[in-house]
């Protein structure tokens, strides 16, 4: 659909600048791999598929007019390139090469005369995408007195949990998840009679696909979270032996091969999302118990270990919270506990606030509502003592009273969100 801004032209800066007396016509959204222009129009460019080249008027009157801008934040991957078809481009005749390969990027361009010929007087990128918030989870898999299960339970954009849905793939314990592609999420490894590293996408509506076959270092107790808005990663674990191996995961659901392992190698730690795009791995057992924490930038690059924060303990749960923040809960120092510790939107671990509810290991916790979380099931002590008790989070981190189980007891499960 094509349309015409009659009076301004938003840039991209957030500036609403006067514009030509024609105003600038909209076009269609451009996905081939050329274009040819016309001065007065603006172009949505989509260059999922392709870069595009644009071919300039090769004519032009003093103050034509021409906007391109990156339709689905793609020119990072497929730019733009234009000719200025003989005429100059910023003084430059055309057989220079110009070219615009930054997402989210818009290109304003106006032709001011025949010596400096068409100008980009704005060529601002809007580098804050919009944030997607999940609003409902799931919890899936898990051990339920000793045996293997594959059933899920949904969460609901206000915490309420569901009854089982029927599992779908193999079951396991030990294994996590976390989400991909801003609207989805991924099971990942765990244990059968023996380590596993397949995996299993959940959709946007809470469906759990078919196995995946595994990739990377098959292992179990390892942890998972999102970075970078879009993507995932599994790391650390242990194959019989504990690892600090990560596997990354793409926007579309793909499980990368093994990335060597940074920090202390450990298992039955925890992982959640911070600061919008980052994400961070805490706590586990080397053999000893520890607290410390490994951060994950937004290119899913495993930092350093920063020392330990809190009471150190194993088998936590952790999820997101206000949409930057995040929550390590739960877990066992040899005792169970509900000791919770927050982290900042830089990253910073807190100290610890005093457990809410039923102390116990082996939970699982994902987002819901957007900005909430939800710790939920877990083991709290003697023989095949599996819960499905779940503890709501608020926006602001604090973790509420025990809420009783719905749906099958169990341990040793993963959580995440979708929407």
């Amino acid at each position: 659909m094509s349309g015409t801004i009659g009076d301004n032209v938003y840039r991209a800066s957030g500036v609403v600048a006067a514009a030509s007396a024609g105003g600038i016509s909209w076009q269609s959204v451009t996905t081939g791999a050329t274009l040819t222009a016309v001065a007065g129009n603006g172009y949505p460019i989509d260059t999922t598929s392709n870069a595009c080249a644009i071919t300039l008027p090769a004519s032009a009157s003093v103050g034509d007019e021409i906007i391109f801008t990156d339709y689905d934040r793609t020119w990072g991957t497929n730019g733009i390139e234009i000719d200025s078809n003989g005429l100059n481009y910023q003084s430059r005749d055309d057989s220079w090469t110009v070219e615009y390969d930054t997402e989210g990027q818009s290109v304003h361009i106006v032709y001011m005369d025949a010596t400096n010929g068409w100008i980009p007087i704005s060529d601002d990128v809007i580098t804050d995408e919009p944030v997607k918030l999940n609003t409902e989870g799931i919890f899936g898999y898990g051990n339920d007195a000793g045996s293997n299960v594959s059933m899920s339970s949904l969460v609901s954009n206000t915490g309420v949990v569901a009854s089982d849905t029927t599992g779908v793939g193999t079951a396991r314990q030990e294994l996590v998840a976390c989400e991909y592609g801003g609207d989805k999420g991924i099971f990942g490894f765990g244990y059968t009679d023996s380590v596993v590293g397949m995996t299993n996408l959940v959709s946007n509506a809470g469906v759990i696909a078919s196995d995946v076959s595994a990739v990377g270092t098959a292992r179990k107790s390892p942890a998972a979270c999102g970075y970078g808005g879009d993507k995932g990663i599994f790391g650390f674990g242990t194959t019989g032996s504990v690892t600090a191996v990560t596997n990354l995961v793409t926007n579309a659901g793909v499980v990368g091969t093994d990335v060597t392992g940074v920090g202390t190698a450990r298992r039955e730690i925890a992982a959640c999302e911070y600061g919008g795009d980052k994400g961070i791995f805490g706590f586990g057992t080397t053999g000893s118990v520890t607290a410390v924490t490994n951060l994950v930038s937004n290119a899913g690059v495993v930092a350093t270990d920063t020392t330990g924060v809190g009471t150190a303990r194993r088998a936590v749960g952790a999820c997101g919270y206000a949409s930057d923040k995040g929550i390590f809960g739960f877990g066992t120092t040899g005792s169970y506990t509900g000791v919770t510790n927050l982290v900042s939107n830089a990253g910073v671990v807190a100290t610890d606030t005093t457990g809410v509810g039923n102390a116990r290991a082996f939970v699982a916790a994902c987002e819901y509502g957007g900005d909430k979380g939800i710790f939920g099931y877990g083991y709290a002590g003697t023989p095949d003592s599996q819960v499905g008790t779940t503890n709501l989070v608020s926006s602001s981190g604090v973790v509420a009273s025990d809420v009783a189980g719905v749906g099958t007891a169990r341990y040793e499960l993963g959580a995440c969100s979708f929407n």
